[in-house]
């Protein structure tokens, strides 16, 4: 009897090679064998998304966002393709598709697209055939048949909307790391490991930086409660359980530490400060699909006021454009923008009910000499901007001050 479905995500570099998409292939099969239904998900090899911008970048520096989609999709469609040939080696029943040919429908909005419905009728068609279903991540077709990506990181979004509308019993994401960490390993040697996680903390750490989920993906898997399990592609042990909180999460003051390094800063100069003029600013950098995080409002001088606020360093070039027209449009006296910045957060739900954490982190930032440009905070973050080349050395001194590490001999 089958135990149910189980949806499997794995990650750029956990098919990166043939030597690994085979071994992908045997994990696979090793949890079809189980009893469950499997449906994988899978990224595009390696760097090669990376290495497909590049590709653009050498024909144009502005390159048109509904072609960008049809360079990006054809990534996955190889992982796909090469994963279930992978698995007929072994002799199992698998098939591959596209984001289209099973049905993810997404808006128009090219390179971000956003899913609205998927499909359910091929992929239970092929699980009862008793075939492992193979989707490429990251894509998706609107009503008009037009190709779609679903922003960096895409192919989480993907596992996370297939296992809520499969009603899968677990979204495994597979990746390069153990599970969620208080840090980035690679900054922080004795980062620890989390045996698990809200999804409201690990939303904050993904819009944050964290590179381990992707943002939107959250959003999806905790508005629909869909169980995560973030775990290494290239070892047994158990990952990081991303659910629902518990009362025993509330007792940890401090849960993780990020320092995202791909965001600038933009600062209009002698907005006129009168009602409505802020707004037409923030009102064409939406029209334009900029996202805008923190935004901080100097006090009026001489009746105007600077307005700074942060964006996507990917976003940067077309922000400019955007925002310099806006600028010259209500009055006010330039634009200044600064590639140099970090946003350095700590993220935790215990912060609801324990108090002195912000003094905490900006204590532990003076000492260090770090200075603080702009601060936003939340329920259960607190973030500040601070210069790019201190992020890693305010990522360590948090961490310590707020004794996340290993203890010895762990």
């Amino acid at each position: 009897m089958k135990k149910g479905i189980i949806v499997q995500k794995f990650g750029g570099s956990s098919v990166a090679n043939p030597e690994k998409l085979k071994n992908v292939a045997k994990r696979v099969a090793a949890t079809r064998d189980e009893g469950y239904d499997v449906v994988v998900v899978v990224s595009a090899m390696g760097d090669t998304t990376d290495d497909i911008l590049e590709l653009a970048a050498r024909i144009t520096s502005n390159p048109h966002s509904r072609e960008m989609d049809m360079l990006l999709s054809t990534g996955e469609q190889v992982s796909v393709a090469l994963l279930a040939m992978a698995l007929h080696e072994i002799g199992k029943e698998a098939i591959s598709f596209t984001g289209w040919q099973v049905g993810i429908v997404s808006d128009s909005s090219h390179t971000r697209a956003k899913i609205l419905d998927i499909s359910t009728g091929r992929v239970k068609a092929e699980l009862r055939r008793g075939r492992i279903v193979i989707v490429a991540g990251f894509q998706g077709v609107t009503l008009n048949q037009e190709i779609t990506t679903l922003g960096r990181g895409g192919s989480d979004l993907t596992a996370v909307a297939l296992a809520k509308v499969l009603g899968a019993k677990v979204c495994e994401i597979f990746t390069d790391v153990e599970g969620v960490y208080t840090a980035d390993p690679r900054v922080v040697p004795d980062a620890k490991k989390l045996d698990n996680i809200s999804y409201d903390e690990m939303l904050e750490l993904a819009s944050l930086g964290a590179q381990v989920m992707q943002a939107r993906s959250m959003e999806v898997a905790s508005k629909y409660n869909v169980p995560l399990h973030v775990r290494s592609s290239f070892s047994q042990a158990p990952g990081t359980m991303i659910t629902k909180e518990v009362k025993a999460m509330e007792d940890v003051l401090v849960r993780g530490i990020t320092a995202n390094k791909n965001e600038a800063k933009v600062t209009v100069c002698d907005v006129p400060d009168k009602p409505g003029e802020a707004g037409k600013l923030f009102e064409e950098l939406a029209k334009a699909n900029i996202n805008v995080d923190m935004i901080i409002q100097n006090v009026s001088r001489a009746r105007a006021t600077d307005i700074s606020f942060t964006v996507p360093a990917g976003d940067l070039s077309k922000t400019e454009k955007v925002i310099e027209k806006a600028a010259s449009l209500i009055g006010a006296n330039g634009v200044k923008f600064d590639k140099n910045i970090a946003k350095l957060s700590v993220v935790g739900i215990g912060m609801r009910s324990h108090s002195g954490v912000a003094a905490k982190m900006f204590r532990t930032l003076a000492s260090k000499r770090i200075n603080i440009e702009m601060i936003s905070t939340s329920e259960i973050k607190i973030s500040c901007v601070i210069d790019r080349k201190d992020a890693d050395e305010a990522v360590k001194s948090l961490h310590k001050a707020f004794e996340l590490g290993r203890k010895p001999g762990k």
